[in-house]
């Protein structure tokens, strides 16, 4: 699923808390939203790319940067959004932002980058232009 935003695509992936997401707080642990930007980005990459290029690449993330804005809590109905940032040979950068669909209220923004794999060697190896076409309508400059 996506929506456009300022123009461009934005995938979102809506979001059920679950009682094992809540911490002794009473509200979603922080490292559920990191498990939530990692759902997001599969979920992306699972429903965009290819079979054979699923077969071929895979993607592992080498740093997160996540900004806690609010609480969620039991009942809260979330969305997770994400696109594209910053493209190199190797790498995506994934922005992802975690919102309260009650309010629109951004929870948390997250920032990672994805480096490509070659599943044969387990390397890391360059992104091809036939993938940065297939996500193209989801990279956001600035």
């Amino acid at each position: 699923m996506s929506f456009a935003k300022h123009g461009q695509q934005v995938f979102d992936m809506p979001i059920t808390i679950v009682p094992a997401d809540i911490d002794d707080n009473d509200h979603v642990n922080n490292v559920v939203y990191l498990k939530w930007i990692f759902d997001i980005a599969l979920e992306h990459w699972n429903v965009s790319a290819s079979p054979e290029m699923k077969a071929t690449y895979g993607w592992v993330a080498t740093r997160h940067e996540i900004d806690y804005r609010r609480e969620a809590v039991m009942g809260d109905g979330i969305v997770a959004r994400t696109w594209i940032g910053a493209v190199d040979s190797r790498r995506f950068e994934r922005l992802t932002e975690i919102v309260r669909t009650s309010d629109d209220h951004v929870l948390c923004r997250g920032r990672s980058m994805w480096t490509l794999l070659a599943r044969d060697t387990g390397k890391i190896t360059r992104i091809p232009p036939d993938m940065v076409e297939l996500f193209a309508a989801y990279m956001h400059q600035g």
